[in-house]
């Protein structure tokens, strides 16, 4: 029997992995990814932000696992020789009403432990010429990494302690039992101690095919980016990020450098027609379906209603999309751009359209279940997985994973 198995190959089931590899060395533990890799989906299609946790509330585990998260993703990048860099980001107002708004997440910088500064308009053309702001927030503990090489160092580090990762398994069916947890995929029969859903966009399925019910359902967006071209690039030095609309539960279109030299513009956030659609063309009718029926969706839809119109627009204008972008830098014009990814975001939503702001656990008879860990999941990965481990730890030491 497995003493453990983990449901999905992202950087948060790898994560979970790699500390239980640690701290339980003699236990044995599978993944089952349903993808010939791991990491295809939310952790590949990663920006490669390390965030700094300014942005959520003090106490939550998102500010917390942020934070603690961006020193030990860098720690880890040390140790095992990869790429990153930790070139700062400002949060810049572009509008009088925005003001307020920024010396409020300043305030919220400071109490999640973060050492920040304010910049008058001229301080802030001083590290960024070409951006245009009434005041800005400068984030040097902010930088940038490349999540699927730091999931496929996990993936070998898991793999070299005797663990095993197995790709192409599709989990059809769960049964949790009094004493064991038998799981089927598309490849064979797998009976564990304990598991733990780590699936992301299929978690709330994984979930329910255990006998969970959470009042929650995962609701794809994706959000799209364009890249600066080569030429352009002279433009953008830090991260640039607009002030958050506060009546809105996404970033805005911002500034991204990328490890390799990339410079990403956005996204926008729009619904997707399939869980892991990453083209205006991906459609899936039960996804949609599921979506569309659910109470959730359309109370969220009311709310955000012209917001929501505001961002499928840009997703098929250009000229409005570089309209967005032209509040953080004028100088921008459709010639600096050209087409770049996509990722889709695995956001969870509760029946009453309020989104799950945080990360978000529930313990079953032999499992753990991660419902919602959206952004700043990767950059908290290590911590999610220690976490994960305290709670699995002392749920499961009486069956002998101690």
């Amino acid at each position: 029997m497995i003493d453990v198995v983990i449901v999905g190959g992202g950087i948060v089931g790898l994560s979970v992995a790699l500390e239980l590899t640690t701290q339980f060395p003699q236990k044995k533990v599978v993944i089952l990814e349903k993808e010939n890799s791991v990491s295809m989906h939310q952790t590949g299609n990663n920006s490669g932000v390390i965030h700094s946790g300014i942005y959520y509330k003090p106490g939550s585990f998102k500010a917390r696992f942020a934070k603690q998260g961006s020193e030990s993703m860098v720690a880890f990048c040390k140790e095992h020789g990869i790429e990153y860099d930790i070139c700062g980001k400002v949060i810049v107002a572009t509008e009088e009403h925005e003001l307020p708004l920024l010396n409020n997440l300043y305030k919220r910088g400071l109490e999640n432990g973060l050492e920040i500064e304010m910049l008058t308009p001229n301080e802030l053309n001083v590290i960024e010429p070409h951006v245009v702001g009434l005041g800005a927030i400068r984030v040097p503990q902010a930088g940038i990494v490349n999540y699927k090489q730091v999931s496929d160092k996990m993936r070998e580090l898991i793999e070299a302690r005797g663990s095993e990762i197995r790709c192409g398994e599709e989990v059809r069916k769960i049964d949790e039992q009094a004493d064991a947890v038998v799981i089927e995929t598309n490849k064979g029969t797998y009976h564990a101690r304990v598991f733990i859903n780590c699936a992301g966009l299929q978690s709330d399925r994984i979930a329910k095919m255990a006998g969970y019910h959470a009042d929650l359902k995962i609701v794809p967006f994706r959000g799209e980016y364009y890249k600066l071209k080569d030429s352009s690039k002279w433009l953008v030095k830090h991260l640039i990020y607009p002030v958050p609309n506060p009546d809105f539960p996404f970033l805005g279109v911002h500034y991204t450098r990328m490890i390799g030299g990339a410079i990403e513009a956005g996204p926008n956030a729009v619904l997707s027609f399939k869980r892991e659609g990453y083209k205006k063309v991906d459609f899936n009718l039960f996804d949609l379906a599921e979506t569309l029926t659910y109470k959730g969706f359309w109370k969220l839809a009311s709310k955000n209603m012209k917001e929501g119109m505001n961002e499928m627009a840009r997703s098929y204008s250009k000229a409005l999309f570089v309209k967005s972008l032209q509040k953080l830098i004028p100088e921008i014009t459709t010639d600096d751009l050209e087409p770049g990814g996509a990722g889709v975001r695995a956001q969870a939503l509760k029946s009453d359209g309020s989104m799950v702001d945080d990360f978000y656990f529930i313990r079953g008879k032999r499992s753990i279940h991660v419902l919602n860990a959206p952004s700043p999941a990767a950059t908290a990965s290590i911590e999610i997985g220690k976490e994960i481990v305290a709670k699995f730890h002392d749920k499961f030491e009486t069956v002998e994973i101690a």
